[in-house]
């Protein structure tokens, strides 16, 4: 996801260097909704990974 992230980051970037405000704004807005869905996935891992407990 981290990966999807940062590719829409890239597509922003250059769009916004070519002149297409539509275009890099709205790859900037998915990049950015990706990016904080990552880290709240990214969390929640951390948080139930570390909480299970061992099968025995």
């Amino acid at each position: 996801m981290l990966s999807w992230a940062l590719t829409f980051l890239v597509i922003a970037l250059i769009a916004g260097v070519l002149g297409f405000g539509g275009i890099a704004g709205t790859a900037a807005s998915i990049a950015k909704v990706l990016f904080f869905l990552f880290l709240v996935l990214f969390v929640v891992s951390l948080i139930f990974g570390r909480t299970r407990a061992p099968i025995a």
